[in-house]
């Protein structure tokens, strides 16, 4: 296991853990939401990448609005 940081909130994830993996597991939404990885905006395309110990993940919502 390893201790990751998503959304201000401390986790454990299991070791090999992808960000797509995460965001599965916490339950968010497959569309709609930007991925920071340590403070860089990383494209879908790079969620395959796998967490180390330590990380940093913030996810947000689009929200439409006007």
């Amino acid at each position: 296991m390893i201790t990751i940081t998503v959304n201000d909130e401390t986790v454990e994830v299991a070791e090999q853990t992808t960000v797509a993996g995460l965001l599965e597991t916490r339950g968010f939404p497959d569309k709609g939401i930007a991925v920071a990885l340590d403070w860089s905006v990383i494209p879908r395309s790079e969620w395959d990448r796998t967490l180390a110990e330590g990380a940093r993940i913030e996810v947000v919502t689009a929200v439409q609005g006007g």
